[in-house]
């Protein structure tokens, strides 16, 4: 394990908007519990298209999507009041 200093642009929480050494733009960090989830969310939306019930993976993609785009907006957001480019 090496430690090094980042800079964190939010507060911590179960993610946060960090930069690391050596790295140009920040990124997310996500705790594992929430990783996890967000990976469950995704294999229940997988599932339900494979068994060809769209109507259950729309309703399982819907809440996933809600959740991914509140994460990018709290990145870009942190980016914006640090005056930092998006990356994309």
């Amino acid at each position: 394990m090496e430690r090094v200093e980042a800079e964190l642009f939010t507060d911590g929480g179960n993610n946060a908007v960090v930069r690391l050494p050596g790295r140009r733009f920040p990124g997310v960090l996500i705790q594992g519990d929430s990783l996890a989830i967000l990976r469950g969310d995704v294999a229940e939306a997988v599932e339900a298209f494979d068994q060809g019930d769209v109507a259950g993976a729309r309703e399982s993609a819907g809440p996933l999507l809600a959740d991914l785009d509140a994460l990018l907006t709290r990145y870009t957001d942190a980016l914006e009041a640090h005056e930092i480019p998006r990356p994309y």
